[in-house]
């Protein structure tokens, strides 16, 4: 049966492209799959055991069955060798010095953070709260991809992304990013550009809650 692998980030180099069409056999598990790639390229053998594992932008384990047409994704560690996932959808407080710290590199010097906070107005109505929701399993490679291709457009290193979700009050952070670069330019002009994707094509959602007690969901487009 044929399936189709993404690639991203240090895969996407390995592989030498984003995506392709496989052959695999006829009930082929996500841990087999795996074993073949990593045959056909073996650069990458080093991350066996520590990619996360996905079938049509679902976490799964090594044991989760592939079926023909499915999409499936290795997604490479994210951490920059820290602890700290760079891309990340959570309903927990975001920090940005652990994103710091994973971006940093010898060779960059300039970190350019950006961090996205809820505000009390919207226009002219007054915010009591935002609230935010996401498909999460589709969300955290999308940050990837937005990354990837900051990367290809930009003169820049490691680039970090965590956005939140569920209710929000007044001051507290809904996104922060992180961009690495040898010079400040590049990575103020990345920041921006990332923020922009990301309201684009991400699929996030936000909600406000009126001071008034009325609520609505309001579009991408009328985010900016």
């Amino acid at each position: 049966m044929q399936i189709t692998v993404r690639y991203f980030a240090a895969h996407r180099d390995i592989t030498g492209t984003a995506s392709e069409c496989i052959d695999v056999a006829d009930g082929a598990t996500l841990g087999q799959i795996w074993d073949a790639l990593e045959a056909r390229y073996p650069a990458l053998s080093p991350y066996r055991g520590r990619v996360l594992l996905a079938c049509n932008e679902r976490f799964g384990d090594a044991a989760t069955p592939v079926t023909a047409g499915d999409t499936v994704a290795f997604i490479p560690p994210v951490s920059g060798g820290s602890d700290t996932p760079l891309f990340w959808v959570t309903s927990e407080p975001l920090v940005a010095a652990p994103l710091e710290a994973a971006v940093a590199a010898p060779d960059m010097g300039a970190i350019v953070t950006f961090a996205g906070t809820v505000r009390d107005h919207f226009g002219e109505r007054a915010t009591a709260r935002l609230e935010y929701e996401a498909y999460v399993e589709m969300a955290v490679p999308v940050l990837a991809d937005i990354a990837s291709e900051a990367q290809a457009a930009f003169a820049i290193g490691r680039v970090a992304i965590h956005h939140r979700i569920g209710v929000l009050e007044l001051g507290e952070k809904a996104v922060i990013v992180v961009v690495a670069a040898a010079h400040r330019g590049p990575a103020l002009a990345a920041t921006g550009w990332i923020m922009d994707r990301i309201k684009e094509i991400a699929p996030i959602w936000k909600k406000e809650h009126w001071a008034d007690g009325a609520q609505d969901w309001i579009g991408n487009e009328k985010q900016r």
